[in-house]
């Protein structure tokens, strides 16, 4: 694992009627969906460190702590970077912030693990067992 402090990634799309908050059900009007903006945020952060990993390795998201701080309609182009700023072994911290085509629309801290995934999807599976 080469994953370092100062990595980055970009995720970007576009405000659709199906990626609002009316649609997704976390509000009433047809603007872009908070839950959206955290997946894009997420998003924006596995392209920051996927690279860097081994064959094998992916991660998972842990941690999200964000702000929402405007709203973007329809048809805007909206944008999430990511840059990591704390690796502790398999703990990585990351800064996140969105854009739209009118300025900043939120922020945060995201947190992810990095994983073995064959290892990770048999421990799920076998919570299957447990029930």
């Amino acid at each position: 694992m080469s994953i370092t402090v100062g990595l980055r990634g970009r995720a970007e799309a576009t405000v659709t009627p199906e990626n609002t908050a009316a649609a997704v059900g976390s509000g009433l009007v047809p603007v872009f969906a908070t839950p959206y903006m955290a997946a894009l945020m997420e998003n924006a952060a596995v392209h920051a460190v996927q690279p860097a990993l081994e064959e094998g390795q992916g991660t998972v998201g842990t941690r999200l702590s964000v702000t929402h701080d405007a709203a973007t309609p329809v048809g805007m182009r909206v944008w999430a970077e990511a840059e990591v700023t704390a690796v502790e072994g398999k703990k990585l911290t990351l800064s996140v912030k969105a854009w739209d085509e009118a300025g900043p629309i939120g922020g945060g801290v995201h947190e992810r693990f990095v994983i073995v995934t064959d290892r990770f999807l048999a421990k799920a599976e076998a919570r299957k067992g447990a029930v």
